[in-house]
């Protein structure tokens, strides 16, 4: 069954390619098999480089205002959802704050509520990108969400999430969680559990918290499904040409002409999302 927002993010698709305010990503899609089987995607990029993927530098704020042909619908008064101008996949929503809040600080309460009134009817893959060096394009705070439908795989990697929640698979066996941390979800997702949760999370890998710091000490990835919430602990924003966000440990990855292929096809996916943890020399 096809939500009310999942339904609208639909007609906006429609209207706004149809406007050109909607720019879909023309790529093109292998597989990697990374450790124990597991099967990340890779897409090429095909289309000219976006703006949010070139050199980094002074450049206006998009979601202040945000393009009124891409909005979806508001939540409250605080929020707001819109497609993502350059999407890969149909229906990829940013919700995003409809005041100015930097994507370096900390998740608000206000935050939480509002991703949570949305996941009641419309679920799918979470995923935030704390700032540039977790591959954040813009500074305006905005949350993502890949929707997917009931019985849909929620991304590649979502079996590796479900056996670190559970507690099956451990730092000595898998060195990346030294850098993450996984927490199980049992229960309706609400604001207050969500913003428990991500505190806990970030407190566990010396992130720190909103009451003694006034931003995370350190750059980060956070994905969250129905299931589980994770969190990673950032060194740098990619390496030998490839940039990595949150969905890049969902097991999706973005290659560009600028990305060295042949390094990964010959040291595999986990190795590129160990070098963008690990502390650089």
């Amino acid at each position: 069954m096809t939500s009310e927002l999942l339904r609208k993010a639909m007609e906006v698709t429609v209207a706004s390619t149809a406007s050109g305010a909607l720019v879909p990503l023309d790529t093109s899609l292998s597989h990697l098999v990374g450790e124990r089987g597991c099967r990340f995607e890779l897409r090429h990029l095909l289309s000219a480089t976006p703006k949010h993927l070139r050199a980094s530098g002074p450049k206006p704020n998009p979601f202040l205002p945000w393009d009124q042909r891409l909005e979806v619908d508001r939540i409250g008064e605080s929020h707001v959802v819109i497609l993502n101008k350059y999407p890969v996949q149909t229906s990829h929503m940013l919700l995003i704050t409809q005041d100015w809040q930097p994507q370096t600080g900390w998740l608000s309460l206000e935050d939480w509520h509002s991703l949570a009134r949305i996941d009641a009817t419309t679920t799918g893959l979470w995923f935030f990108n704390s700032g540039p060096d977790a591959g954040a394009s813009q500074p305006h705070r905005h949350l993502q969400l890949l929707p997917r439908l009931e019985g849909e795989r929620i991304c590649a990697r979502d079996d590796w999430f479900r056996c670190c929640a559970a507690g099956t698979t451990t730092s000595a066996q898998d060195p990346l969680l030294r850098s993450a941390r996984v927490a199980p979800i049992s229960s309706t997702l609400t604001g207050e559990m969500l913003q428990a949760l991500y505190l806990a999370l970030a407190e566990d890998l010396g992130l720190g918290h909103p009451s003694t710091d006034d931003c995370p000490r350190e750059a980060y990835n956070l994905l969250l499904t129905r299931q589980w919430m994770a969190m990673v602990r950032r060194s740098r924003e990619g390496i030998h040409g490839f940039s990595v966000n949150a969905l890049g440990f969902a097991g999706s990855l973005l290659s560009t002409d600028a990305s060295d292929r042949e390094w990964i096809h010959r040291f595999g996916p986990e190795a590129l999302l160990q070098a963008v943890v690990d502390t650089q020399d």
